[in-house]
């Protein structure tokens, strides 16, 4: 079982596939026919409805000659999303989140500091395991808002970037 969000032309839909053919869409189940026409053309019916379905290139779907842009999210990038981590974000991060409670056992970075991506801002302790939280995009360090010592709450602002 796959559970998915899906982006059709910027509107949002859960989806839960549970084989090729079977699965649901925003909590709706769904039941398909799927042949292979040819090496991207597919013959689909749902519902007594026939589709003709042209993958194009990635995120780009043509349904019986109607383009739609398309973008599928499995739930860690729908969590990297939501904490300012996702790979569209990569050359304009703001923020680094905290991704989950935890300790602040070590600042690895100061304000003022460049950068790289994969560089350790910071040491955070959570389910007794330390975790290096790392810079998902080149920068400039604006400023930490977190302290040594204390804690911090899931998706609280760690570091600000300029």
């Amino acid at each position: 079982m796959a559970e998915q969000k899906v982006n059709v032309n910027g509107k949002g839909f859960d989806v839960v596939l549970n084989d090729a053919s079977k699965g649901s869409i925003n909590g709706n189940p769904f039941g398909l026919d799927i042949q292979k026409v040819s090496d991207n053309i597919y013959h689909v019916i749902r519902d007594h409805r026939t589709y003709e379905v042209e993958m194009l290139e990635e995120g780009q779907v043509k349904v019986n000659g109607h383009l739609y842009t398309t973008e599928t999210m499995d739930r860690f990038d729908a969590l990297l999303k939501q904490l300012g981590m996702d790979r569209g974000a990569a050359g304009k991060v703001a923020e680094v989140k905290a991704p989950m409670p935890g300790l602040v056992l070590r600042i690895l970075a100061q304000p003022g500091a460049v950068v790289s991506k994969g560089d350790g801002l910071l040491i955070l302790e959570a389910m007794k395991m330390e975790n290096v939280i790392k810079s998902p995009a080149d920068g400039t360090i604006a400023s930490i808002e977190v302290q040594q010592g204390k804690t911090v709450e899931k998706n609280q602002v760690m570091v600000r970037f300029a």
